[in-house]
């Protein structure tokens, strides 16, 4: 599909990820990603004022987060800005940018910011009154933690969803840990020449604000709490469930951070992006849901879909980039598509630089068009599960403009 809607190539940025109780732990998460904003729309010389829309996602509540997109676009300078503020979990990246896509498409907007941002860090403990239970208590949660834990249709931590692939298509251990160890080795070439991949999109040095954002507290040379495993290392690790394949190695870890795209017409396009000679456009979406439990499967007919929109083969991408919470998302991608694992997920992917869910996979598509910049252009998917087992994928083109 020729969608017009379209990203100004560099009109887009990432913070670093940070593991979860890391230097971004009491930041609240909207306002964060607001500062960040701020600074990187400056950077690039975009006036918040040629904003006409916005979208805002997030799957973990902050305080005042009722308000939503328009807090966070009064905050970032464009105060006249209204749009939804959206959720759905790991795929809330490629969500708020369909939605956006869509506003465009239908001529209701020509300009918006699409931000998401997460703080799995200090979740929020919430509480649901019932004054009519027992000795009129009411019911709690722990909004990260207990989620991770159960999926409430099948009563399963995320987890099982894992282990129920592995059986099913006989994926071992040691086959994860061979993954693992690729995606560390491709995320140390992001790191290459003083992390040249990676300044292509995050500022660094990293300047962490305290939370009132008036001072700092400090910088990050890059994403703080990525794990250097070693194939003695991860050989010497149990499978966290009894009688399981997955160990702690063979998963991500939750992080915090946020990352943001601009999406416009083909004409503002070029105003605002930093290299007016590169388009960037989006070609196809999917969406998928898998059966109960077993959500690494979600991501292959989503790809499949967002191909088939694109008018594409898998074969026909010059990259493949995948939300990867467990190694065995990209065995199994890598067996139902007949491509080789080792070559997805070049210069990083999240079971490396982390999961903090909404902005997740806008750092993924950022690093897909990134990617296919240096390659001189091209076509791409990225695809990525989500909880209930669901997940959506893209496809964009790198092209001249």
């Amino acid at each position: 599909m020729d969608y017009q809607a379209e990203i100004p190539y560099g009109a887009y940025w990432s913070t670093p990820f940070t593991r979860w109780q890391g230097s971004f732990a009491n930041l609240h998460s909207v306002e964060f990603a607001a500062h960040v904003a701020r600074l990187e729309l400056a950077r690039r010389k975009i006036d918040p004022k040629v904003f006409d829309h916005g979208v805002l996602g997030f799957s973990v509540p902050q305080k005042h987060s009722f308000f939503g997109l328009p807090w966070l676009t009064g905050l970032v300078g464009a105060s006249g800005v209204g749009g939804p503020t959206l959720m759905q979990a790991c795929a809330t990246g490629v969500r708020t940018l369909l939605a956006a896509a869509q506003e465009i498409e239908v001529g209701l907007a020509t300009t918006a910011l699409v931000l998401n941002c997460d703080r799995t860090s200090n979740g929020p403990h919430l509480y649901y009154p019932n004054p009519r239970g027992p000795g009129g208590t009411g019911a709690a949660e722990d909004w990260v933690m207990d989620n991770f834990g159960c999926d409430p249709l099948g009563g399963h931590p995320m987890l099982a969803t894992a282990e129920n692939v592995a059986k099913k298509h006989g994926f071992t251990t040691a086959e994860q840990h061979e993954v693992v160890l690729r995606r560390e080795e491709q995320y140390r070439e992001a790191l290459a020449d003083g992390a040249a991949f990676l300044r292509r999109f995050v500022t660094l040095p990293f300047e962490v604000p305290a939370p009132g954002f008036r001072k700092s507290a400090g910088t990050l040379e890059g994403d703080e709490g990525v794990s250097q495993s070693t194939a003695e290392g991860l050989a010497k690790l149990k499978p966290v469930l009894p009688g399981g394949t997955v160990t702690f190695g063979g998963q991500t870890h939750p992080a915090d951070g946020n990352a943001a795209i601009v999406l416009t017409t083909r004409h503002r396009a070029r105003e605002l992006a930093t290299n007016p000679k590169i388009a960037v456009r989006l070609r196809g979406f999917g969406q998928a849901r898998a059966a109960l439990a077993y959500m690494p499967e979600a991501t292959v007919p989503a790809a499949q879909r967002a191909l088939a929109q694109a008018g594409k083969r898998v074969e026909q991408m010059a990259a493949i980039k995948t939300h990867n919470p467990f190694a065995i998302n990209d065995l199994l991608f890598a067996k139902e598509n007949g491509v080789d694992w080792r070559t997805m997920n070049n210069f990083g992917s999240s079971l490396v630089w982390g999961h903090p869910q909404a902005p997740m996979g806008t750092r993924a598509i950022i690093e897909l068009i990134e990617e296919l910049a240096l390659r001189g252009g091209g076509w791409g998917v990225f695809t990525g599960c989500a909880a209930g087992d669901t997940a959506m994928a893209l496809v964009l083109e790198v092209c001249d403009a």
